[in-house]
C-alpha cells in the first residue's frame, strides 16, 4: 500500500503538504482488479461532493479541484503530479459557513466554475463563482474564494437554493440546476430547473435560457391539468446532472430525478454564441419516464454516442436500501425521440451485505467523461460510484447477435474500509472520475477524503 499524507495546518493557508507525515494507509475492505494508489484525508474535511476536476499546468503539474459536500468546507486544491505522494495544497472554506455547501464544479482553462447551494430557500449565498485559477501561487494563497473570484452569478430567491450542480468545459456557457429569483414552484420540492449562462464576459455572466417542467411553476398556463404526479417517495420535479457534449453541441442530457432522463434540443444556443440572438429557449426532445414502477431520483443521463446508447444512474438516498432498487440503467438512444432501456448493470454478489451494511448503497455519479485532454472519453466501460459499495468498473460486451444490446459485466471494484467518522459504519463513496491515464479518483461523501485507484483487471479499461 502506498503511504497517505495528512495535512495539519489552518484552512487557508498554503502548502503545507511538504511538511506532514504519511502514515500507513488504510486496508481495502474488499477489491477485485483494483487497487490502491494513494488516499489523501484532506486534512480532517474529507467530505466530497460531486465535482472534481483535474487541471493540466503548463509546467507539468497537476492539480485537482474537489468541491465538498457540507456547509465548512467549499473547495479542496490538491496536488496530483505524482498520484502516489497527493498533496493538499490549500482548502478554501465555504462562502456562507453553516449555510451553503459547494457539491459541484466544472473547469475549463483557467476558470474553475463553482455551484453555491444554500440548506434552506431564502438564503445566500445562492449561484455560481468563476474563479481564475490561472496563476497556482495566487490559488495556493488565498483564504476565501472572493479572492479568486472573477464573478458570482446570483441565483438566490424566497424559493431558491441556488444551484445544485453544473456543466461547465467549453469556457463559453456554464449550464446549471439552479434556483432563481423569478422562480416559484408549486411544490417546494421542484425548485431546480435546468439554465443555460452565458459566461464569456467573465465578470459579468447572463443567463440565455432555461427549462422547467410544465406544471412545476406557478403560473403556468398549463395548470392545474399538467401538476406532475407525486410518487410516494416524494423526490422532487427538478434538474440534476446535466451533459453537453462537443461532438453534440446541440443536446443537452439531463437527469431529472423523479421526471426521468430527459434529452433536450439546445440548437438554439448557437445563435446566442454567434450573436444573432440573446436568448433561446431548450426544446424537448425526449423523456424516459421508468417512475413507477421504479423508485425514480434518476442522477445521470450520459451519452455514449459511438455506439447509440446511454447511461443512466438512479441515486440511492434511503439508509439500507430502503428506496431500493436504485440502478444503472442500459438505454438505446438510437431514436432519440423514443428511448428505450435495454438492460441494467448488475448488482453485486454481495448485494443483500451491502444493504445491510449501513449508510446509502445503490447507483450515483457515473463519471462524466469531461472533453478536456485530463479526462478519459470512456465508450466500452462505465465507471460509478455506490456509496457503501464503493467504486465499481462495467464494460459493455457485444454479442454474436445482430442488432441485439450489449452484455453488461462488472470488471472491477473497490471498497475502501470505513472511515472511523462515519457514522454508519461504512465508507460513501460519492463521485468517481477517471483521467487520461487511466487513474479513478473518488472521494467519501463523510469523512474519508480522496482515494487515487488504479484498475489492473486483464479486460481493457476502455
Amino acid at each position: 500500500m502506498q503511504a497517505l499524507q495528512r495535512w495539519g495546518g489552518a484552512m487557508g493557508v498554503a502548502m503545507l503538504a511538504s511538511a506532514t507525515p504519511a502514515i500507513a494507509a488504510p486496508a481495502a475492505a474488499e477489491a477485485k482488479s483494483m487497487e490502491l494508489v494513494a488516499h489523501h484525508e484532506l486534512g480532517g474535511n474529507g467530505d466530497g461532493g460531486e465535482g472534481m476536476a483535474i487541471q493540466q499546468r503548463p509546467d507539468g503539474r497537476r492539480i485537482l479541484y474537489l468541491a465538498h459536500e457540507g456547509q465548512k468546507t467549499c473547495l479542496s486544491v490538491v496536488d496530483v503530479t505524482d498520484p502516489k505522494a497527493p498533496s493538499l495544497l490549500n482548502q478554501l472554506p465555504s462562502p456562507g459557513p453553516g449555510v451553503a455547501r459547494c457539491n459541484s464544479l466544472g473547469l475549463a482553462g483557467d476558470v474553475l466554475a463553482v455551484a453555491n447551494q444554500t440548506l434552506k430557500p431564502g438564503q445566500k449565498p445562492a449561484g455560481m463563482w468563476l474563479l481564475d485559477v490561472a496563476d497556482l501561487s495566487r490559488v495556493q494563497h488565498a483564504q476565501a474564494l472572493g479572492d479568486l473570484s472573477l464573478a458570482f452569478f446570483d441565483t438566490s430567491g424566497a424559493h431558491s437554493r441556488g444551484v445544485h450542480w453544473l456543466w461547465f468545459v467549453d469556457g463559453e456557457f456554464a449550464h446549471l440546476a439552479t434556483g432563481a429569483g423569478d422562480f416559484s414552484p408549486t411544490n417546494v420540492q421542484d425548485d431546480q430547473f435546468y439554465m443555460v449562462v452565458d459566461v464569456r464576459d467573465r465578470r459579468n455572466p447572463r443567463e440565455v435560457g432555461r427549462w422547467w417542467l410544465p406544471g412545476t411553476r406557478v403560473g403556468d398556463a398549463c395548470l392545474p391539468q399538467c401538476l406532475p404526479k407525486r410518487q410516494a417517495i416524494d423526490d422532487g420535479y427538478r434538474a440534476h446532472d446535466i451533459h453537453v457534449y462537443p461532438q453534440r453541441s446541440d443536446r443537452a442530457y439531463v437527469g431529472y430525478i423523479d421526471a426521468g432522463a430527459v434529452t433536450f434540443d439546445v440548437s438554439g444556443l448557437s445563435e446566442v454564441r454567434a450573436g444573432r440572438a440573446q436568448s433561446f429557449s431548450p426544446r424537448l426532445v425526449s423523456r424516459l419516464d421508468y417512475s413507477p414502477p421504479f423508485p425514480a431520483w434518476t442522477h445521470t443521463f450520459q451519452p455514449l454516442f459511438s455506439r447509440g446508447l446511454a447511461i443512466v444512474s438512479d441515486e440511492a438516498i434511503g439508509e439500507k436500501c430502503a428506496d431500493a432498487p436504485k440502478l444503472i440503467w442500459i438505454v438505446d438512444i438510437r431514436d432519440e425521440k423514443n428511448p428505450i432501456i435495454v438492460g441494467t448493470a448488475p448488482a453485486p454478489g454481495n448485494v443483500s451485505a451491502l444493504c445491510a451494511r449501513g449508510g446509502r448503497f445503490g447507483a450515483h455519479n457515473l463519471h462524466p467523461s469531461f472533453p478536456g485532454s485530463t479526462s478519459a472519453r470512456l465508450q466500452n466501460t462505465f465507471v460509478g460510484s455506490f456509496f457503501n459499495g464503493g467504486v465499481r468498473i462495467y464494460r459493455l460486451i457485444d454479442v454474436a447477435l445482430p442488432g441485439a444490446p450489449p452484455r453488461v459485466e462488472e470488471i472491477g471494484f473497490f471498497v475502501p474500509a470505513a472511515p472511523a467518522r462515519n457514522p454508519s459504519g461504512t465508507i460513501q463513496i460519492n463521485h468517481a472520475i477517471v483521467d487520461e491515464k487511466r487513474l479513478v479518483y473518488a472521494n467519501d461523501r463523510i469523512a474519508g477524503g480522496l482515494y487515487i485507484l488504479k484498475y489492473t483487471g486483464k479486460e481493457p479499461l476502455d
